[in-house]
């Protein structure tokens, strides 16, 4: 018997398509009948019911799911081409990520029982070549290194199926999105076949232009030496390092114990590492100067709230540059609850924690501070608590912002600028400098002085309660020659502990 039948059964996954009905079974089946069944419910993902047209179910839906697992399509189709005695000769497409397209033609052996007709089902019922225990694979067509550092060196390579890391431990939380980039990066790719010993078998390859190898900011050497700061912390830590004159990001890292928010998105209180933006308004409104000397007493009543200092300390009174080394509370809590509602907000847009970047590779969040709604929050905004929040990535750019006297564009991949979607301008000369003298004395005697010893560091510290007020997580954020960075250690109850890491990662560097 020779029966020719044609079908043309074009099913994208997830997209608009849908199959065609199925055809009424009839009480006594032709293997037209059975093929057609078997490629329309393969094609519309009904693998069981597919499986179940062969003469090894179980088999069968484990294959199944296995290639699509590997080649994880967004298509695919299956169309039948003819039937010639036992066997039937058909179309298979799959449409794969990158909007890549692999077309061949395989050959069905039919078998007939007491049930009918059945496909005979072997791994070669999907791709002529495939055998027990095989895999299909997607793979870029390169060689080599597929993502290096600034200075050349591989941080990812070309594998059977794409891009990987030579260190599974080095930046989790950017080389991925990064190697996602470089597999789009070329022309060429395959599809090779890889046997149960890792031996690999090319059986589809198109183009023959090499995707060039992704040049990223990231620092090994400020890599190596976060991580080490922040494993080494004895609290769940993270730790952003952005570079001030370029805006390369140069190194992400977080401890293993860290089980919820991140370094890039994750938004805390920021505590009085916020007083850098605080202290800006102030000086932008003329509510004090540098040199202006100040009350900072233990406790201060504002309206409806009292504000404490750190254990309550009280100092006389002192000019404002250190009642910030010192982080007086109490001094910024009284001179924030003299200016505009929108003051704190408009000063913290000024270093970037308002605004918004499309970072090709990467999602961030900066941080939202939102104009104070009553007087309550706008003396819990001026130490960085109530609805203030940042994140290490948005506090790492304001010390940034401190640094280069100017807004910075966080960069991650060379040829792959940033867009700003909100972006931001930073304050005066004038302001820049006052703050930059404030930060330097908080190293050389305030609240930071575990950094004396690690160079010409500018920081400021903060410590920002949460949940029932219990507890307070512990941070520093700062810059030494072109390196900006900041510290978060959860539960840490202490700035002390997050100058310590700092202070370790400078001494990496």
């Amino acid at each position: 018997m020779i029966a020719i039948v044609a079908a043309a059964i074009v099913v994208l996954r997830g997209g608009s398509d849908t199959p065609p009905p199925a055809a009424p079974r009839p009480s006594s089946e032709d293997a037209g009948d059975v093929v057609n069944r078997y490629l329309w419910a393969w094609s519309s993902g009904d693998d069981a019911a597919a499986a179940a047209l062969t003469d090894d179910p179980a088999g069968a839906v484990a294959a199944f799911a296995a290639v699509r697992a590997s080649l994880a399509p967004t298509g695919f189709a299956a169309t039948l081409r003819q039937i010639t005695g036992q066997k039937a000769g058909i179309h298979v497409k799959w449409t794969l990520a990158e909007g890549r397209v692999w077309n061949y033609d395989n050959d069905l052996s039919l078998v007939h029982g007491d049930g009918g007709w059945r496909v005979h089902f072997t791994p070669a019922a999907i791709h002529p070549q495939l055998a027990p225990g095989d895999r299909l694979v997607v793979r870029a067509g390169a060689e080599g290194p597929a993502v290096t550092d600034r200075d050349g060196k591989a941080l990812m390579t070309w594998q059977p199926n794409g891009p990987k890391a030579v260190d599974p431990g080095f930046a989790p939380l950017v080389l991925p999105g990064i190697g996602r980039l470089a597999t789009g990066s070329g022309r060429a790719w395959g599809v090779v076949l890889v046997d149960p010993a890792n031996k690999t078998t090319t059986v589809y390859n198109e183009g023959t232009e090499n995707a060039k190898a992704l040049t990223t900011s990231l620092s090994s050497k400020a890599q190596a030496a976060a991580q080490a700061a922040v494993d080494g912390a004895g609290f769940p830590a993270m730790l952003v390092a952005i570079q001030p004159s370029t805006g390369d990001i140069l190194a992400v890292a977080q401890s293993a114990s860290v089980t919820s928010g991140n370094a890039l998105t994750g938004l805390y209180a920021p505590g009085s590492t916020f007083k850098i933006a605080t202290a800006a308004a102030v000086l932008q409104a003329g509510a004090a100067d540098a040199n202006t000397v100040l009350p900072c007493p233990g406790t201060a009543q504002i309206g409806q709230r009292t504000i404490p200092n750190d254990d309550q300390f009280s100092l006389p009174s002192l000019p404002l540059h250190s009642a910030f080394a010192h982080s007086c509370n109490t001094t910024f809590a009284q001179l924030a609850s003299q200016l505009p509602a929108d003051a704190l907000a408009k000063a913290a847009s000024q270093f970037g924690l308002n605004s918004d970047f499309d970072i090709r590779g990467l999602t961030t969040e900066a941080g939202k501070v939102l104009p104070s709604a009553n007087s309550a929050e706008q003396v819990e905004s001026a130490i960085g608590q109530g609805k203030v929040q940042a994140s290490p990535f948005g506090l790492a750019l304001m010390a940034a912002t401190v640094s280069a006297g100017k807004a910075v564009t966080p960069q991650l991949v060379r040829g792959q600028d940033t867009s700003v979607t909100t972006g931001y301008q930073a304050p005066s000369g004038a302001v820049l400098t006052a703050l930059r003298s404030m930060m330097r004395e908080v190293v050389t005697g305030g609240t930071a002085t575990g950094l004396a010893r690690s160079g010409n560091v500018f920081g400021k510290t903060g410590t920002a309660q949460f949940g029932d007020g219990s507890q307070a997580n512990g941070w520093f954020t700062g810059y030494r020659d072109d390196v900006a960075f900041s510290v978060l250690l959860l539960g840490s109850n202490s700035s002390k502990p997050a100058v310590s890491v700092s202070a370790a990662f400078l001494r990496g560097l």
